[in-house]
């Protein structure tokens, strides 16, 4: 018997790619409210996991919250009958997901004048709570970045919040998240520094608190000593070189495409840009370093371009080394995500991008090239999920 699984703030599908690579778990129904990630998903579930039908999958916004329970006619996001036709008299086991995280980003709130205080998005996990409520799983997996630990909109501790809002409906989450709940995803098979809060939350119960410390306890056992490096996102892709004199086209392939490996186009850069990827990555390969701290890549910034910053703006990825964190930013631009090679002088293509989020080559991405790369950077690795799929089986074998 399966466990049966919602997905809320689905986007496209890493969570539910590593829970489904377990064979342990069926996906009653996903929820995400932008079209392409929609689309992804979709995609991946019928040509991957073999569902009969789309119907799983609902475009829809889950701040309308009784609206997506009950079934809905928009005309931005169609018609549906709602997740509690759709989920029938199935027994939902599980609910996982994460509410969206610029709200809770350090980086998010550096940039906000109010410090993303105001951001509607503070509050996206209330709709999460009313949808566990509603359904009574066993057990929620709440997926968040680092910086919620710190996040207080309106003054008060989001996590207080949070806390607050499960207990009352009759779920019990960890005391101590700060110590507990925080993983590097480098150490657990992504080839990427990525520090993610796990909540895991059971009904209350005589055990839940037992069952709580398991899960920890079993994640922090899971843990490698050692962290995945990057180099492993780049093994066996052809080679992408830069050709001179091209208005749309900086590089081209050096030999013919892996077969199945999709998702691999370079962006266009100026040979300004070009010579500024050369520069840096030779620099590293040849263990110059001159480039190795912020005061010099802020002077070759400006040196090159003219322009001032107060941060530097270029990252080379290191082989030696798990990546950077992959963030939705990409979608802007790549240049704090350089491709290691000096022979390829370029940013990482889509492909590179959800390799070192662990995301299978047989992975399709959907919508523009932006699309793609915002979709992978808001995404949560699926080899990253599946470890976690693989312990929530054991924890939730003993949930009544």
């Amino acid at each position: 018997m399966k466990i049966n699984v919602i997905d809320l703030f689905a986007g496209c599908g890493g969570l539910t790619d590593g829970f489904l690579q377990t064979e342990k778990f069926k996906t009653l129904a996903a929820v995400d409210w932008e079209f392409p990630t929609v689309q992804t998903l979709k995609s991946r579930l019928t040509n991957k996991w073999g569902y009969k039908t789309d119907e799983h999958i609902l475009h829809f916004d889950i701040q309308r919250t009784e609206e997506l329970l009950q079934g809905y006619t928009d005309s931005k996001f169609g018609e549906s009958k709602g997740l509690i036709n759709l989920v029938g008299n199935n027994n939902v086991d599980l609910i996982i997901g994460g509410p969206p995280c610029q709200a809770y980003s350090i980086a998010g709130r550096v940039r906000d004048k109010n410090g993303m205080k105001d951001d509607y998005r503070n509050f996206l996990f209330e709709s999460y709570v009313k949808v566990v409520n509603h359904f009574k799983p066993k057990a929620f997996v709440f997926e968040n970045v680092e910086g919620i630990l710190s996040a207080m909109p309106g003054d008060i501790p989001i996590l207080e919040r949070i806390k607050e809002s499960f207990n009352e409906i009759g779920y019990e989450i960890s005391d101590d998240l700060k110590n507990n709940a925080v993983f590097d995803t480098s150490y657990y098979n992504v080839p990427q520094k990525r520090k993610r809060i796990i909540i895991f939350g059971v009904k209350k119960s005589e055990s839940s608190r037992k069952q709580i410390e398991d899960f920890y306890s079993m994640m922090l056992n899971q843990k490698s000593t050692n962290p995945t490096l990057s180099s492993i996102a780049f093994e066996n892709l052809p080679k992408l070189i830069p050709i001179k004199n091209q208005k749309k086209l900086s590089h081209s392939l050096q030999e013919p495409m892996n077969i199945g490996v999709k998702n691999h186009e370079p962006r266009f850069h100026s040979e300004r840009d070009i010579e500024i990827f050369r520069t840096l990555t030779t620099d590293i390969k040849q263990g110059i370093n001159k480039y190795s701290n912020s005061k010099a890549l802020i002077e070759l910034y400006k040196e090159k371009t003219g322009k001032d910053s107060n941060f530097h703006k270029y990252n080379v990825i290191r082989e030696d080394k798990p990546s950077n964190t992959i963030p939705a930013h990409l979608y802007k631009d790549g240049l704090r995500h350089i491709h290691p090679d000096p022979e390829q002088s370029r940013t990482i293509t889509v492909r590179e991008a959800a390799r070192i989020q662990s995301f299978d080559d047989d992975f399709e991405f959907l919508g523009s090239r932006g699309d793609q790369y915002k979709m992978i950077g808001n995404a949560v690795p699926p080899k990253f999920a599946k470890q976690i799929a693989e312990i929530v089986i054991e924890i939730m074998r003993d949930i009544k």
